[in-house]
């Protein structure tokens, strides 16, 4: 159902934010999702600390020829959860699954980023006849426990980074603007980006993700054994090559796992490629979609 003007933030910009705001019921969480234009349907997911803004200028670029649909996970964005809800991206995945039956999504291209990789693709394997072709930015889908990764997910993820977050809010004020590199964010986008989380509770959704790089690795392996189930299907590699957490070898190991694919690298951008390279992505996108060998 859409439901817009009543339930607009002051901190989100109509200007910048152009579209219907939409809601399904799903498992007890009121779940946002933005659904514009007509045509071959895209699956935008996001990761941490983003929401669907994040996708705001790919999805003005392609809703002229795609229907483009992007969730908010609950607690992010618009999207509220229910009590007792983890915030976990098991859970995540269990929200996005109830949102594409509830919507009966079929001939999906999934498009995904950071924790978007997770999710999605835990969902895709649970669904294979639902999902058509992949656009993978930079993330990952299998376990990791490499030094950096330990580091980032031991403090990021414990004590230290849960007051940083809470307090501080520090994936917004810090990893947001040293994630982009092409350009400085605009205060109104920036204001779009706090305003999930404007207290230290509203924060704890954030702090849950690092922590889960470890503690996930179960819901990871999972996922990793099912990706060859999927790997017949055409994939878009969208790479920014100045991402700091996801580097050439997880962009190579996506390539292996689907021979089918094309690679894009966008030079310059950082690990939020939405905010860095757009006009690149969406223009990939469109080019692919037309080639012979994409299907």
């Amino acid at each position: 159902m859409s439901d817009n003007s009543a339930e607009r933030p002051g901190w989100l910009s109509e200007e910048l934010y152009p579209f219907a705001d939409h809601y399904a019921d799903i498992d007890g969480a009121r779940v946002h999702y933005v659904d514009e234009g007509t045509g071959p349907l895209l699956l935008l997911l996001h990761g941490n600390p983003t929401w669907s803004f994040l996708y705001r200028d790919i999805i003005t670029g392609l809703r002229d020829r795609f229907r483009c649909i992007a969730p908010d996970y609950p607690g992010f964005g618009l999207s509220t959860a229910h009590p007792g809800y983890g915030y976990t991206p098991a859970e995540h995945a269990d929200v996005i699954e109830g949102l594409l039956l509830h919507l009966d999504l079929t001939e999906v291209t999934l498009m995904v980023q950071d924790w978007g990789g997770p999710i999605g693709f835990a969902v895709a394997a649970r669904h294979p006849d639902r999902f058509a072709a992949f656009v993978i930015g930079n993330t990952w889908a299998w376990p990791k426990s490499d030094l950096p990764t330990q580091f980032v997910a031991r403090t990021i993820g414990g004590p230290i980074g849960g007051y940083l977050i809470r307090q501080h809010n520090f994936f917004v004020e810090r990893i947001i603007p040293s994630g982009v590199k092409r350009k400085q964010l605009p205060d109104a986008v920036m204001a779009a980006y706090r305003g999930p989380f404007p207290t230290p509770q509203s924060r704890h959704p954030m702090h849950v993700f690092p922590r889960e790089i470890l503690a996930s690795k179960q819901f990871l392996a999972d996922i990793a054994a099912a990706l060859p189930g999927l790997a017949d299907r055409p994939a878009l590699i969208v790479w920014a090559d100045q991402d700091v957490a996801f580097r050439d070898a997880e962009r190579r190991r996506w390539e292996a796992t689907f021979p089918n694919h094309r690679t894009v690298i966008l030079n310059g951008a950082g690990h939020y490629l939405q905010e860095d390279a757009a006009a690149d992505v969406a223009a990939a996108i469109l080019e692919w979609q037309t080639a012979p060998e994409a299907r």
